[in-house]
């Protein structure tokens, strides 16, 4: 057996590879996207310019299970990707939200209706290191009711699917499913759930 440790693959020296941010100008700056150009110096002394960056706010996913075992997913259009795709219910952390839990309660109940008192945060992500500057924090909420009708933006058009707990992998194979960063909440909620078996 090969034990796998961070200290024996150089993560303990992480600090040595850091890049000295010597200037930047925003391109772009808006309510859910800024776009910086930052002028860098890596560590050899080589200058990197312009380096983009993306300015987003912390984003959160939940992982929503009912009574009977079944995940809540929504239904909606990605612009991006110009199509209607299955996704969990998730969204930013907003100026009114204290945490990013209370942002994860607040998405929950506006896009699906369903709450619950029983959350737990099952991770951190980045969505993309190399140009995001933001995390999203995963989030399980089980035994989840519908206490409520949906409370949409306008530019949100919703329809709320229920997924059998043990057709998540299935799903996910299938591409039903693929936000990558949902694929992920989706599998640390099984961890959390004890539904993982490695072989």
């Amino acid at each position: 057996m090969i034990a796998f440790s961070l200290k024996n693959r150089g993560f303990n020296q992480v600090d040595s590879f850091n890049w000295n941010l010597l200037n930047f100008k925003y391109i772009v700056k808006d309510k859910w996207i800024s776009l910086r150009a930052d002028t860098c110096q890596m560590p050899n002394g080589k200058i990197v310019e312009p380096y983009y960056v993306l300015e987003y706010p912390t984003w959160v996913n939940i992982v929503a299970l009912t009574k009977n075992q079944e995940i809540i997913l929504v239904k909606q259009y990605r612009h991006g990707l110009q199509k209607t795709v299955l996704e969990l219910p998730c969204g930013a952390v907003e100026a009114e939200d204290i945490s990013p839990l209370a942002a994860a309660k607040r998405e929950l109940l506006e896009e699906t209706g369903y709450t619950s008192d029983n959350f737990v945060e099952t991770g951190i992500l980045s969505p993309n290191p190399a140009t995001h500057n933001n995390l999203t924090h995963c989030f399980l909420a089980t035994n989840v009711e519908k206490v409520s009708e949906l409370n949409l933006d306008d530019t949100e058009q919703i329809d709320i699917s229920l997924l059998p707990l043990e057709r998540t992998i299935e799903v996910i194979e299938s591409g039903i499913v693929l936000q990558a960063l949902h694929i992920s909440s989706l599998f640390l909620a099984l961890k959390t759930l004890g539904n993982l078996h490695f072989r």
